[in-house]
């Protein structure tokens, strides 16, 4: 299977796109006609370049405004495409995609198109070069797939055949199922983008809103599994326009693409028995069972001041690491490492974040298919030097300087708690927490995307839609992904500008990526009078917001007070109820949340986001002010 990429969906000059496009992994590159013009060498120097960095050059496009023309016009056409043809041979490429066209003189009618492109394929047949034809969903005549199947199809000439694009058909809400009844010789190449659910009008959405598959909404597994069904061995090729990308670094784009596009195809595999991809073997989706561990990088009074806030919360230090400066802090299910070692991993992330969650340790069916299933994917092995007596564990790198281990039984899960750090596989009862509920992460809005499609494609994860979460000095988005069982979760939440917590967050500790850790309790009251016993001092919320929770919900007699006394917050559905306490935010703005959810609510609460951001703002330390 070769991959391919369409050079307007990355940012930079073409050099610098193809640079990246072959870091990325890409087999071939469509060249788009506006970044071959603006480049200062000929085509045979821009083809030598390409080939230079070894990829192919799969398709030249676009051509626009061919079909159904009439006299000068129609001779017009026919010229530009002679000398479009010769410029091909000379950049060393034979397929060019002409797209339905949308001039105001062109006239309708299946069987003109096809005499028209009937024309072409001798035309081009004279000097090798094959003419992909491409219905887009806002042709004026042609604006679906199974019409311009039957322009090629009626034109019946061998260098004239069909592309297709999954966001013409899909946005349309076409069948995808229909092309399998399309002969997969006569598919000439398969561009893919997928896009969020969004009513606007369809030109509008796909020049700045297309993503990678599995970014967005569309089904983009059904269209390619189609594809392939119908015999097409051909390039499977991006084709993105969105504006968030051209202003991103093209190197991550280009990973991300090729990413999605691996993942899809695997996707494929497993999901069309009947077809054979090419792609060599790779696991599964790991299935994730929960979070095994958080491990915080910190150092000096830091450190001091998170061993009281962990203490107040009811964990206990129950073991040292064997050759390190590491302790465990365990409660029910849940290991909280503190790392002060110097010279490792942790100490690098220290200096960069200061005190911060450097490292996520998941439970999974399989550590070493998980790690190879990331590197597949693109994602980078993690090693340090081991002291004696640890155990290695698999490990990639993550996302925002930080690692992900993967632990499972065969891995030596019990060893690593038992033989490095002399710890019980279950931590003291404590004062409730049992799991750990969900991790969430803070990034820039822009890599969001970028984010989500690490989760999803590793790890068996689906995505809730994304919502706005209101801050008193502007918008968050937030996305929450999560295991079929809900025993991983987390949220992502993408800050526009760093006057927003999560913004001044991302300043402060110079990105770090958890921004706090929410721990699960079956009874949050008593939970909170028991770390209120130990000194725990919970994030205050204004009366205002208790005397508007009456207003809204009709709650048990004294549960109110109750809340109001211990800073709990409230939120229902349909489906169940939730309830959250907040720690105060210490070091760069991070933070601990309590949660209890009764029934099947499966949100986080987020009616009470304003609420509790402008709760932890009044405890922020002022801008400019330094670090106590």
């Amino acid at each position: 299977m070769k991959t391919s990429i369409a050079t307007v969906s990355i940012s930079g000059t073409l050099p610098e796109k193809l640079e990246a496009i072959a870091a990325a992994g890409f087999d071939g590159i469509e060249i788009f006609e506006a970044d071959f013009i603006a480049d200062e060498g000929s085509p045979r120097d821009v083809g030598r370049r390409i080939r230079d960095r070894g990829l192919d050059i799969t398709l030249f496009q676009p051509f626009r405004d061919f079909e159904g023309l009439t006299g000068p016009l129609r001779a017009k056409a026919f010229d530009r495409a002679e000398r479009k043809f010769d410029l091909m041979n000379e950049l060393g490429t034979d397929l060019v995609l002409f797209c339905s066209s949308c001039h105001p003189a062109a006239l309708g009618g299946i069987d003109r198109a096809a005499d028209d492109f009937r024309e072409l394929g001798e035309r081009a047949a004279a000097k090798g070069i094959r003419v992909g034809y491409e219905a887009l969903a806002w042709g004026r005549h042609v604006n679906d797939h199974r019409d311009a199947w039957e322009i090629v199809r009626r034109a019946d000439h061998p260098n004239i055949g069909l592309i297709l694009d999954s966001f013409h058909t899909l946005a349309r809400g076409i069948d995808p199922e229909t092309i399998r009844r399309i002969p997969g010789d006569k598919i000439f190449f398969v561009q893919l983008a997928d896009a969020p659910k969004i009513e606007m009008d369809l030109l509008y959405l796909s020049r700045h809103f297309r993503n990678m598959p599995g970014e967005g909404d569309l089904d983009v597994l059904a269209f390619t599994r189609a594809v392939a069904a119908a015999g097409y061995k051909g390039p499977v090729s991006l084709e993105i326009f969105n504006d968030q990308f051209r202003g991103r670094d093209a190197r991550s784009t280009a990973k991300d693409g090729h990413r999605s596009l691996i993942s899809l195809m695997d996707d494929v595999r497993r999901s069309e028995p009947d077809v054979t991809v090419d792609l060599p073997p790779m696991p599964a989706p790991a299935p994730v069972q929960g979070t095994e561990f958080v491990e915080f990088a910190t150092r000096g009074e830091e450190s001091q001041a998170l061993r009281g806030l962990l203490g107040a919360m009811g964990f206990t230090e129950t073991g040292r690491h064997i050759g390190k400066e590491v302790s465990l802090w365990q409660q029910g299910g849940i290991r909280i490492v503190l790392n002060e070692q110097a010279g490792d991993f942790a100490a690098s992330a220290y200096n960069m974040h200061g005190t911060s969650i450097c490292d996520v340790g998941l439970s999974v069916a399989s550590a070493d298919a998980t790690r190879d299933r990331a590197v597949a994917l693109g994602s980078q092995a993690f090693g340090q030097p081991l002291v004696p007596g640890q155990v290695e564990i698999p490990a990639i790198r993550g996302l925002g300087g930080s690692v992900l281990h993967f632990l499972d039984r065969e891995a030596g899960r019990e060893k690593v708690w038992s033989q490095e750090f002399g710890a019980p596989e279950t931590g003291p009862e404590g004062t409730g927490l049992t799991r750990i509920d969900h991790l969430a992460q803070t990034m820039s809005y822009e890599a969001m995307l970028s984010w989500s499609l690490f989760y999803t494609t590793l790890f068996d994860m689906g995505r809730t839609p994304m919502v706005d979460v209101i801050d008193p000095d502007g918008l968050v988005r937030s996305q929450a992904l999560r295991t079929p069982d809900g025993q991983f979760r987390i949220t992502l939440n993408g800050a526009e500008t760093h006057r927003t917590l999560a913004g001044a967050f991302l300043g402060e500790s110079f990105g770090a990526p958890v921004q706090h850790v929410a721990f699960a309790t079956a009874d949050i009251f008593a939970t909170a009078q028991a770390m209120a016993d130990r000194g725990f001092a919970s994030l205050p919320i204004p009366g205002n917001y208790y005397d508007d929770l009456a207003a809204r919900f009709d709650l048990p007699e004294g549960d109110l007070e109750r809340m109001r006394a211990a800073n709990i917050l409230y939120d229902e559905d349909a489906n169940g109820a939730f309830l959250q306490i907040y720690s105060r935010p210490f070091g760069s703005g991070f933070f601990f949340e309590i949660v209890e959810r009764r029934a099947a609510y499966d949100g986080y609460g987020a009616a009470n986001a304003p609420f509790r951001i402008a709760a932890q703002k009044r405890f922020m330390r002022p801008k400019g002010m330094p670090r106590s």
